[in-house]
């Protein structure tokens, strides 16, 4: 008996199934492009009636971003979403991107009444417990709670057990306790 015809089927089915099975598994995520992102920047120009802004970041690229009706809109003058936040207003754009477009899910407004920033030395980042502890140049520390959103998305490359990195925290102070709704790591 032959059993040559055999151990080949056997291998060109197996080989077929694998295949399959490798074809219909969904890509990695890439790092970068999924999830929400964050980008600090001041507003250049607004466009009201085609729902965009363009935002301008240190660098002196500008981003086209669009806005839906859910987006959220912390800080700026009090008023009906985008009202307070003008021409040269310091922003961060928390976004994602769909179909190569950005689209806001949140603006934070930066400055005199939107959120504060503060630097310092990350010290401990607890996720889980939404929160981070930052020791400041006098040495003291201060525990800011974070939202959700930063909670998943901000300072993704902050390792405070593996350097204590210097980071700016953007937090309002909500009933006398500090809520960071944004931190990053600060360059060098």
């Amino acid at each position: 008996m032959n059993r040559f015809p055999l151990i080949i089927s056997l291998v060109f089915l197996a080989g077929g199934t694998i295949g399959s099975s490798a074809a219909a598994q969904q890509p990695p995520a890439i790092h970068g492009l999924t999830g929400t992102i964050a980008l600090e920047g001041t507003i250049k120009k607004e466009h009201a009636g085609a729902n965009t802004v363009i935002v301008k970041t240190e660098d002196g690229v500008e981003h086209v971003i669009h806005l839906t009706k859910n987006m959220l809109v912390h800080g700026g003058k009090k008023g009906d979403g985008l009202e307070g936040l003008t021409e040269g207003s310091t922003v961060v754009v928390h976004y994602t991107m769909s179909a190569g477009n950005a689209t806001a899910e949140e603006i934070d407004s930066v400055g005199d009444e939107g959120l504060k920033t503060t630097e310092g030395t990350v010290t401990r980042i607890e996720r889980g417990r939404k929160q981070i502890v930052v020791r400041f140049d006098d040495g003291k520390t201060e525990t800011f709670r974070l939202t959700d959103r930063a909670t998943v998305d901000a300072g993704k490359d902050v390792d405070a057990k593996a350097d204590g990195a210097r980071i700016l925290v953007y937090y309002t102070d909500e009933s006398g306790q500090k809520v960071a709704h944004f931190f990053k790591r600060v360059k060098k």
